[in-house]
């Protein structure tokens, strides 16, 4: 469970932790697991950022509106699930809206790869990679957000990853 330091959040959040693994040792598509158990795959786009999501049996889209800006959508048969907005090129943050309420997904700090996500400035959960010399990741999202727009946001992590590693 991911609780907050703050001492004023009295709200408690349940996660469920899950593991991101890349499919290869050069791929950018995942198999998300939890405990050993595979719950869900990602499968990144070549050319753009886009991709899908396959969890459940079924199929969701992930894409960006535009080429260069535009929002980031999660849908499934069209109905849009989640969508997120890129504030700036400079940062490495997202606002996610999803069920109503707004979200910001963000770097930790400039040096990392972890990714807290924040809800009314307040950290209840995160995208982190197991260790500074790989692509696993762990998932410590809130289980109250829908596991589609939970793999979103993580799908969202691995697109800032892989520019990351795209400039070094």
């Amino acid at each position: 469970m991911f609780e907050s330091n703050n001492a004023q959040n009295t709200k408690r959040r349940f996660t469920i932790i899950l593991s991101a693994v890349p499919n290869g040792w050069f791929s950018w598509d995942f198999t998300i697991f939890d405990d050993h158990k595979a719950i869900a795959k990602i499968d990144l786009a070549w050319v753009r950022e886009a991709g899908k999501l396959y969890l459940d049996g079924s199929n969701y889209r992930v894409f960006r509106e535009g080429l260069l800006n535009g929002s980031f959508i999660i849908e499934k048969e069209g109905l849009v699930l989640a969508r997120a907005e890129k504030p700036s090129a400079l940062i490495r943050s997202y606002k996610i809206d999803y069920n109503n309420k707004s979200y910001t997904l963000e770097a930790e700090s400039a040096l990392r790869r972890e990714f807290v996500l924040r809800e009314d400035g307040q950290t209840i959960g995160s995208v982190r990679p197991e260790n500074a010399f790989t692509k696993k990741a762990i998932i410590d999202l809130p289980a109250e957000i829908a596991l589609p727009v939970r793999i979103f946001m993580v799908w969202l992590t691995l697109i800032l990853w892989k520019r990351e590693e795209a400039a070094a």
